[in-house]
């Protein structure tokens, strides 16, 4: 490899001129006399050097005529021939990258972009080798500490959806017993697909335990410190200096009520001590609080009618403490899951239709039903009592802002958060614990319902081929591998015609839902943010398919961008994007995470440049329980981007969540101290 790379650094020259993009050369042009002198190396496909014959080098500048110029001059020119010669090279040139690029994309595992050329397989092949590349060519030892030019780096865009960043020194990490050609996170993001940033480095850079495989979001239901998506870098942020927030952008923090701060009867739970502790919120400036508004309690029993009185007491003690209001529109049903301590399910009425007709909810191709939420292939269907569950959304929000109507009107609800799928967030319910689903299984596609098997007759009888009315036959089960399966291993059937088309089906159902709801909702609650919340499912990003991505709805295999059409929908309606990894919450603290190929940087990056780049704003939320040091200063450095060139950060963040523990005298001390990094406080006891 060695060699390989010093053959590559003496011809850079030559490197240059090998784009998938190169122009072919016109008449006009008097640098074709270099260009055709010296032909550039080229990677064979068997990963050798093929270089072209060199037999001829100076013929064709022999050729080259002089012909006069209207000024007296005269001009070199080529002949017809040689023109035509000149632009069957580069044709044949080209041919021979695309193999190469297609050979490497669907055998050794490197994400190239689709428009890649010479220089990213280069930078590809170096990095595999332990080489540092830096965007604008810069190439050096990984282990050279000191030899990284100044000025050589690129912005960060970081989140507080994304783990700390990977210094780009870091030594190659092997995958326990699998090939791949990106070692850590920042050596595939840095190939730059799908417009992600490079990461630059940060006062954490030289810690060696941060350079593992990390986790994106501080995941809910365990420790910080024993997070298998952390893998302990939190301890080794101890000693390290701490960047000054003071000055920095105002990050408005809210806190997420209890789950059951509201009983099945629609009753406020324990008054008194809910008024104390947003008292105590209140005394160290957190802007406001978060609720869930359940579908299941306030609409419980009979249609159309509301209950909404448990909420109108919770809301004048919020308003009273003068502080501001998140509502998430729950449709979904909560129980179940990893985090949830309290049983909603979906109202009772609902439940009577889905007794006697079952396909209002998801389903497995085994047939089993999952009752979290209702179908999105009921969206337009009225079985629910002669409306459809689109209507259903709607009646429902609509009683939601005419009951509350004063607290919109003097801004008190600052934003609305619609529930477009299970745990609230826009995704299919791929991967459910209740069915048997463990990390790091692919999960299943949820599509066998009637109301979606009819559409995905109809799309595949407009496309003329009505034999493709069928969901996959071999994608395994929850719990399989993509190489395990015939449809998501590498070269399988989702990059074939069918599955091509079927995946673009299910995608397509997942975009129309969120739009037909979004569309109502700003109806509704005109002059209100409302936001979204898109999970993140990383495990099996590096391999070719993305096969959890695509069980879920996201159709970003290596080669795709899944995630551009869904924020062109929230761009579409205004909507603010919270992003967040759920799902990690589920994985056992003693996984090894890297046994999954996992990347939670890499999509973190993505979604979060997918949002930013078109303008989105982005807020987040952390998933496991945060009370330390450490974990604070994880989350601030991620909602403020250090280097971001455009200055940007998080719209909001939300902390998950109130409990007992987090009123603790220590704790609270450390809460605080956050909530005043975020708002851009100076604090006083910044290590030196």
């Amino acid at each position: 490899m060695a060699a390989e790379m010093q053959r590559f650094v003496t011809s850079e020259d030559d490197d240059e001129e090998m784009g998938m993009d190169v122009k072919e050369e016109d008449d006009e042009d008097d640098d074709d006399g270099e260009k055709n002198i010296e032909s550039p190396a080229m990677l064979g496909v068997d990963g050798g050097l093929a270089a072209s014959s060199s037999n001829n080098r100076f013929v064709h500048h022999q050729q080259y005529q002089e012909q006069p110029t209207p000024q007296g001059g005269s001009r070199r020119c080529r002949p017809q021939e040689e023109k035509e010669r000149t632009k069957l090279r580069e044709r044949q040139r080209r041919a021979i990258t695309a193999k190469i690029l297609a050979g490497l994309r669907r055998h050794g595992n490197y994400n190239l972009r689709v428009r890649a050329d010479i220089n990213d397989v280069i930078a590809a092949l170096a990095r595999e080798a332990g080489w540092v590349v830096l965007p604008d060519g810069t190439t050096f030892p990984s282990r050279s500490q000191g030899a990284r030019p100044v000025g050589g780096t690129c912005s960060t865009v970081v989140t507080s959806s994304s783990s700390h960043i990977p210094t780009q020194q870091t030594p190659p990490i092997s995958l326990r017993g699998i090939s791949s050609p990106y070692q850590n996170t920042v050596e595939y993001n840095a190939c730059q697909m799908k417009s992600v940033f490079v990461p630059t480095s940060s006062p954490y850079d030289e810690s060696s335990s941060i350079r593992t495989n990390s986790s994106p979001l501080l995941g809910d239901g365990g420790d910080v410190h024993n997070d298998p998506l952390l893998g302990g870098s939190i301890d080794s942020l101890d000693n390290k200096q701490e960047r000054d927030f003071a000055g920095t952008p105002y990050v408005p923090v809210y806190v997420m009520l209890p789950l059951g701060i509201i009983n099945m009867k629609c009753e406020l739970v324990d008054s008194d001590g809910i008024i104390k502790q947003l008292r105590v919120l209140k005394s160290i400036n957190v802007d406001g609080v978060m609720v869930d508004c359940w579908w299941g309690i306030v609409e419980a029993h009979v249609p159309q009618e509301y209950n909404w009185n448990g909420y109108k007491r919770l809301f004048q003690i919020v308003r009273e403490i003068k502080l501001k209001l998140q509502v998430v529109m729950s449709f979904h049903e909560c129980g179940g899951n990893i985090g949830d301590d309290v049983c909603i399910p979906l109202p009772n009425w609902v439940a009577e239709i889905g007794r006697s007709n079952p396909d209002i909810y998801f389903t497995d191709r085994a047939g089993r039903r999952n009752p979290e939420c209702l179908s999105w292939g009921i969206d337009k269907e009225r079985v629910l009592r002669g409306r459809t569950a689109v209507e259903v959304y709607f009646d429902y929000m609509r009683s939601f802002r005419a009951e509350f109507d004063e607290f919109f009107e003097d801004g008190m609800i600052s934003m609305i958060e619609v529930g477009l799928g299970p745990c609230g967030e826009l995704r299919y319910p791929s991967y459910p614990v209740k069915h048997g689903w463990r990390y790091p299984g692919v999960g299943e596609f949820q599509c066998y319902d009637q109301y979606m098997l009819n559409s995905l007759r109809k799309a595949a009888e407009n496309r003329g081929h009505s034999f493709w009315a069928r969901g996959p036959d071999n994608a395994g089960s929850y719990n399989s591998c993509p190489h395990e399966t015939g449809f998501f291993c590498d070269g399988g059937d989702y990059d074939g015609y069918y599955g091509r088309f079927f995946l673009n089906w299910y995608s397509q159902v997942l975009i129309e839902h969120g739009d037909r709801v979004l569309s109502l909702a700003n109806l509704v609650f005109e002059g209100t943010c409302i936001a979204v919340k898109l999970s993140g499912t990383p495990w099996w990003y590096k391999t070719a398919s993305h096969a959890t991505e695509l069980t879920s709805g996201f159709y970003n295999s290596c080669n795709r961008d899944g995630y551009a059409a869904i924020v062109a929908m929230l761009k579409k309606h205004g909507v603010i994007l919270n992003f967040t990894c759920a799902g990690m919450s589920m994985l056992n603290q003693n996984v090894d995470f890297s046994e999954a190929l996992a990347d939670p940087e890499g999509l973190t990056w993505q979604v979060l440049n997918t949002a930013w780049d078109v303008c989105v704003p982005v807020a987040s939320e952390n998933a496991l329980p945060c009370h330390d040091r450490e974990g604070y200063n994880y989350l601030s450095e991620k909602a403020k981007p250090t280097n971001d060139p455009d200055g940007r950060h998080l719209f909001s963040f939300t902390y998950l969540r109130l409990r007992p523990l987090l009123m603790e005298r220590h704790n609270f001390l450390e809460f605080e101290r956050f909530v005043k990094r975020m708002h851009g406080e100076a604090v006083l006891d910044i290590l030196a």
